[in-house]
């Protein structure tokens, strides 16, 4: 394993390693606190987790935190779940978002595009002013620290402001993307019981226009604690009845008045995908999510106030919640709102051209959509501000890095690629992105500062070399403080603390290498399971999906009543191919070869899509289920689903089979 990929891809030049926010980091760490000077990042690393208290000392320090109380020490208890962070201090979030203003008040914060590609900007003084209006206006509704305030938005600007203006006033804000429908939105709404409601008369996607107001006025009827609907008319309509126009309450000139809340005050609230159950709401703090963003953005991102950040997402997803971090190093943040292929496949690239994108974060699926459509990003693009091109949602495979790589170099660009991984549950990354490091092929380049991240074996002992699961050792800022209406804290502990207690599991199987890079592999709660060999189902994707015919694959392993096994291959093929011996016949050699003949599947059945979740994660473990003959009401929550017409196939397929 750790000879596989023996030649980087990529290597930072010295200039790029030496300009790093990173290495000033250490430099300065190394000065203040003892940090390691030499030995790069992976002495820096290490000093991180053997030294966590000083180390997060030192980045609230070194990021200019403002504690508006100080705190008592660093970490009180450290115990997973319930370690307490920075106990006494006093501070905001949103106060630390908008502190740009003051020096670049005419500057760009916010770009909004959508489906014109036309850029609007918004300048810092115009977001300030309109937070403190926003703020102002809801304090006079009646909201309160710790109320909470939800938003059926799409991506722009009236949902970033609405969130720091509820961080401003210690509310708590939480979110859905306007193509959830009405039960996806109510599983997670009505969970946390919302005061406030903004919402959307509807949005734009593919060309079209989709009017959400039927769903809204669903919203409000099975929403009972909603005081107050604010409209904003994206389409142009009237606002419904009882509802507050958006321009009354932010035309106003008022300086935001910013609550100081304990550091572990809730933030806001994420979901799960909620594919087998209700989603679980995910409660994340005010300062655990400003230190923790800091860190990612500010140091392992290597953002600053020179650079525009792109990340292709919606208001249903983490990555919308990291993107608005962004504001935090003083980094111009991109906001699109339309379909990632609109009107073509490169449109993505198409934005970061037009917004002068520095980093650009998408998913591992548009860059392999991409490589198969016969998209040059950087031949048919102006791609020459891209420092960086970031990828998350599933592992990118070797072929993403190549052809990303080979498609800059080819027009002389010197582009990072960072894949990352981390989770909703953190709302950051365990690993990814160094701009210190080298990339190599397949791999994420190495653990995030602060993260103790480990593969264990089933008896709890770390491998390296090996594929064992993701866990991490150590307590992180971001972690949930709690879910929400989980009194007793069991179902935050079953999630993540029942299989090593007091070490947090996240589900992944991951392989550390020897030289200190990560290797994802996918889901462990569906990962297959071959005569006692585990095998990662992103592996069998990569081969599978090289093949031009082949649009989407899944695959599930399937333990039966015999003592036997079955692992079907489910293909979503191309327009125009058809799944006959030569292709069936290519497809298995392609696995025998490139994997392992343990690797090739049972059956091969072609399908007529891959259901996803809302965030357009593939489901293996609900399709698993009903294969194994679980009625499709009990296998998966159909609000989390993208298409749930496509479930029919394989229930009907579980119904043959028994």
């Amino acid at each position: 394993m750790s000879t596989a990929n023996p030649q980087p891809l990529w290597q930072p030049d010295p200039e790029r390693i030496a300009q790093a926010r990173i290495t000033q980091f250490q430099a300065w760490a190394a000065e203040h606190h003892g940090a390691p000077a030499e030995g790069g990042y992976p002495a820096l690393h290490q000093w991180s987790v053997d030294q966590l208290d000083t180390f997060w000392k030192a980045v609230t320090e070194f990021f200019g935190v403002r504690f508006s109380t100080p705190y008592a020490h660093v970490l009180g208890d450290r115990s997973m779940p319930g370690a307490q962070w920075f106990p006494g201090a006093t501070l905001n979030y949103a106060e630390h978002a908008l502190r740009a203003a003051a020096e670049r008040p005419a500057e760009s914060a916010l770009l909004y595009v959508d489906e014109t590609h036309e850029p609007q900007p918004v300048s810092w003084a115009e977001l300030r002013r309109q937070v403190g209006s926003l703020a102002a206006g809801l304090r006079a509704l009646g909201v309160r620290p710790g109320d909470r305030v939800s938003g059926y938005l799409p991506n722009i600007p009236q949902a970033v402001v609405a969130l720091l203006a509820t961080a401003a006033v210690g509310a708590v804000w939480t979110s859905c993307a306007p193509d959830f429908g009405a039960r996806s939105v109510l599983d997670r709404f009505q969970q946390v019981e919302p005061v406030v409601l903004f919402t959307v008369d509807g949005y734009r996607y593919g060309g079209k226009e989709h009017d959400r107001r039927e769903i809204v006025a669903e919203l409000r009827r099975e929403l009972p604690t909603v005081r107050a609907v604010v409209h904003i008319p994206l389409l142009g309509t009237e606002a419904p009845e009882g509802a507050l126009e958006w321009s009354a309450l932010t035309t106003g000139d008022t300086e935001p008045v910013f609550e100081q809340v304990p550091f572990d005050h809730p933030l806001w609230v994420l979901y799960s995908s909620g594919t087998t159950g209700l989603p679980k709401a995910i409660v994340q703090s005010q300062g655990g999510i400003l230190v923790e963003h800091l860190k990612q953005l500010g140091l392992h991102c290597d953002l600053g106030p020179e650079d525009r950040f792109f990340w292709y997402t919606s208001t249903g997803w983490m990555m919308w919640n990291f993107l608005v971090s962004g504001l935090l190093t003083g980094t111009t943040i991109v906001l699109y709102d339309g379909s990632p292929g609109y009107p073509d496949t490169g449109a993505q690239w198409r934005i970061a051209e037009r917004t002068g994108a520095t980093l650009y974060g998408t998913s591992a699926a548009y860059v392999m959509a991409c490589r198969k459509a016969g998209v040059h990003p950087a031949r048919d693009h102006d791609l020459s501000a891209v420092k960086c091109v970031a990828t998350t949602g599933s592992p990118l495979p070797p072929d993403g890095f190549r052809w990303l790589h080979d498609q800059f170099a080819d027009s002389g660009a010197d582009l990072w690629i960072a894949s990352v991984s981390g989770g909703t549950d953190v709302c950051s990354c365990f690993a990814g992105g160094v701009p210190t490091l080298p990339v190599h092929t397949g791999e994420l380049q190495a653990p995030g500062l602060g993260t103790d991240l480990q593969a264990w074996d089933p008896s709890g002992n770390p491998v390296i070399d090996e594929v064992g699961e993701l866990v991490v050792t150590n307590p992180m800022p971001s972690m949930p403080i709690r879910f929400w209406n989980d009194p007793d804290g069991s179902r935050y502990h079953d999630s993540y603390f029942d299989t090593y207690p007091g070490v947090w599991r996240h589900g992944d199987w991951i392989t550390l290498t020897s030289r200190g890079t990560v290797i994802i592999h996918g889901r462990s709660d569906s990962t297959l399971n071959r005569q006692g060999v585990r095998m990662g189902s992103a592996d069998i994707y990569e081969v599978v999906e090289r093949l031009p015919e082949i649009k989407e694959s899944l695959v599930i392993g399937i333990e039966q009543s015999d003592g036997g096994y079955w692992m079907p291959l489910f293909v979503h093929l191309a327009p125009g191919a058809v799944l006959d011996e030569s292709l069936l016949d290519r497809i298995k050699r392609a696995i025998r070869e490139q994997l392992s003949p343990r690797h090739v599947p049972d059956e091969i059945i072609e399908v007529p899509g891959v259901p996803h979740t809302l965030t357009g994660k593939r489901i293996e473990v609900p399709v698993k289920r009903l294969l194994q003959g679980t009625p499709l009401e009990k296998a998966v929550n159909p609000g989390s689903i993208d298409d749930l017409s496509l479930l029919d196939f394989y229930e009907d397929l579980a119904r043959k089979r028994a």
